[in-house]
């Protein structure tokens, strides 16, 4: 009577296995196929966002920490990377690492002083100290001031493969190599943060957000693992940002001013916060707002107001999160 299940069961286990794998593998189909049906820095951009915004989600959906602070490392990274790669004559890969690294110690030393804070406390330290940041970026020579840092070539990839270069295809030129490398960093990006969710510290910072006192009690150093996030979460945000400098080819003040800090906020929240697809959605609806209603001016600003408020009453839970509970799945 036992041989059906012997036999059934790594069946059972190939087809779970399959099922975790097909929508990474949808998600890389589409995403290779978006440059030949959207504008290809547009979409550049898209996937720089919604890796800054799955960042910025570890530490306020998943850690419980919110913080008004996380475009100064966006955009300290962007900075970082454009000196790097134009002054120090670094390669894109390397100008990358050295920026993602920046933001990480600056996330270590931001994270060290604002984690002794709790709730709102915690929050308003992360926006002073962000705010230094912009002051400092505003002020140092090689930043640019109100000009910003412009000009960032984009240089061969490990030396080898020109990230300029462009290929002919139906009549417009598209920078193919530039696009896949892009979209090979979002995808570390996003599998580094979908990793940490589901390991044994993911369950522990689940744990401390839901009941930090009980997670105490049972011995686990709440702080450590609070900085140990924040750390992460700044590195994430600065590799996103310093790849959409190398994209651009321009950091500026808007990348480490507090509209920044507030914009992701928004696509998180929007989305669905403590989800993986989330933030996705989230910075995918507000960027193509900013991108599709750009002729109305400054009502590009009310207009979103309008649609968080509405998607607020309506999804409270986020777009991906009331689906996920209507469906009672998890995404």
């Amino acid at each position: 009577m036992n041989a059906p299940v012997i036999k059934l069961a790594p069946v059972a286990a190939l087809q779970t296995k399959k099922n975790h794998y097909t929508p990474w593998i949808i998600a890389l189909v589409l995403a290779s196929i978006a440059p030949f049906m959207i504008y290809p820095i547009f979409a550049m951009e898209l996937m720089c966002f919604a890796l800054f915004a799955c960042a910025f989600n570890l530490l306020l959906g998943f850690g419980g920490l919110l913080s008004f602070g996380h475009a100064a490392f966006f955009g300290g990274a962007a900075y970082l990377c454009g000196h790097a790669i134009k002054n120090w004559g670094l390669s894109p890969e390397l100008g990358i690492l050295v920026a993602t690294l920046g933001a990480a110690i600056l996330g270590l030393a931001i994270g060290s002083i604002a984690i002794r804070r709790q709730g709102i406390y915690f929050a308003m330290v992360t926006l002073a100290l962000a705010q230094i940041v912009f002051f400092l970026c505003l002020q140092i020579p090689f930043t640019g001031g109100e000009d910003g840092l412009q000009g960032i070539p984009k240089g061969h990839l490990f030396g080898l493969i020109d990230l300029s270069a462009t290929f002919s295809f139906g009549g417009q030129q598209l920078p193919l190599a530039l696009y896949f490398f892009v979209l090979a960093v979002t995808f570390a990006g996003y599998w580094l943060i979908w990793r940490t969710v589901h390991s044994p510290f993911g369950m522990v910072l689940k744990a401390i957000k839901e009941n930090e006192a009980r997670a105490l009690s049972l011995g686990y150093r709440v702080n450590r693992y609070k900085l140990a996030t924040f750390v992460l979460s700044a590195a994430l945000a600065g590799l996103a940002g310093a790849t959409k400098a190398l994209v651009v080819g321009l950091a500026s003040l808007s990348d480490v001013s507090w509209h920044m800090s507030g914009e992701v906020v928004l696509m998180t929240l929007l989305g669905g916060m403590g989800t993986l697809l989330g933030p996705l959605v989230g910075a995918v609806t507000i960027s193509t707002m900013h991108h599709e209603l750009a002729s109305l001016g400054s009502w590009v600003t009310v207009t979103i107001g309008v649609v968080f408020v509405v998607c607020v009453m309506a999804f409270r839970r986020g777009i991906v999160g009331e689906i996920a509970y209507r469906l009672k799945r998890s995404f």
